[in-house]
């Protein structure tokens, strides 16, 4: 990694050392003309080290990642001993005002990286990202949660032959983490580009803030800091509470019926073949099946919808493991 101790040059602006500064990341007016700002918080310690960038709300209805970025800042755990730490907690502020997982043109901020300087508003605010931000950086903690009432255990998602980011997703210490390729013109697929390592925590579900969630995001970051040397020492780094669950493959049960939903299993547990994990039932009392496992694994993810279709993800189950 990178050492950095003289001024850092970013959105037009430069920051020593030991300095402390909010600057406004601009895109786009509104139709009023008003100035749409993305505030970008950056904290320096006077002793060189490394760049560390915690993002969240790419997609503007996944608040449990703003909600974790606020706390970092609010409980001051952003003010390293050493190195510089940048957080950007709402990227995409259009969806966020709009409660909406897009920006206004329609488009998903996440799948059009690195974007374009003439391109549509998403791909100028992930080209302006990509040119001003990310070369200065030496590593990234991306937040997301599951969507469409989705929630997903918290979790790390990595590529599986990287034994770096291995090391660093066993030093956050969510409870589960999941190799998943690549999303082609996500972040993590351009920062992978441009050699930028980048951990993805998933956790939540959209316009849903869950305090485990928040909590194992908040915990996390605190331990990759401390990892690295970064934490102030007011702070405490705690051991995650159960080991850390690699998990290789996963699949989706779904629903063989259409009716009401009422999951029965918790989140995280692990299950056995034939197990019960919920019932879809009618609205007329006539009609009653159950959901089970078709093979044993753990739950990370649980659909939260009260009414669902045939067809429809209900559960995600993992089906094969690592150490």
């Amino acid at each position: 990694m990178n050492s950095h101790n003289s001024v850092l040059h970013i959105l037009g602006e430069d920051i020593a050392a030991g300095e402390s500064r909010e600057i406004n990341f601009h895109v786009a007016k509104l139709h009023s003309r008003t100035r749409v700002e993305v505030p970008v918080i950056i904290n320096r310690s006077k002793k060189p080290g490394p760049v560390v960038l915690f993002v969240a709300g790419i997609h503007g209805d996944e608040v449990n990642g703003v909600e974790i970025v606020r706390q970092l800042i609010a409980k001051g755990i952003n003010k390293p001993k050493k190195g510089t730490i940048i957080c950007i907690p709402v990227l995409n502020i259009f969806g966020f005002l709009n409660k909406s997982r897009e920006l206004p043109d329609g488009r998903d901020l996440n799948r059009v990286f690195p974007g374009s300087k003439t391109g549509s508003l998403a791909s100028q605010v992930a080209h302006k990202l990509m040119g001003e931000i990310i070369p200065q950086v030496d590593f990234i903690v991306d937040h997301h949660t599951g969507g469409a009432g989705r929630f997903n255990a918290p979790q790390i998602r990595i590529d599986k032959g990287s034994p770096k980011l291995k090391k660093w997703a066993k030093a956050y210490g969510a409870p589960f983490v999941i190799y998943s390729k690549k999303i082609p013109k996500s972040l993590r697929s351009a920062c992978d580009k441009i050699n930028i390592p980048m951990l993805l925590f998933e956790g939540g579900k959209s316009y849903h803030i869950d305090r485990l969630v928040t909590n194992s995001g908040v915990n996390g970051a605190k331990r990759i800091l401390d990892h690295m040397g970064m934490l102030s020492s007011k702070f405490k780094v705690s051991a995650p509470k159960k080991g850390i669950i690699f998990i290789v493959e996963s699949k989706w049960v779904r629903a063989k019926a259409s009716g009401l939903f009422r999951p029965s299993i918790k989140l995280s547990e692990k299950v056995e073949k034939g197990t019960v994990l919920g019932y879809i039932t009618d609205a007329y009392g006539k009609f009653n099946q159950s959901v089970k496992a078709d093979s044993e694994g753990y739950i990370i993810n649980i659909n939260e919808a009260p009414i669902v279709y045939k067809g429809d993800a209900l559960f995600r189950i993992s089906t094969k493991t690592a150490v």
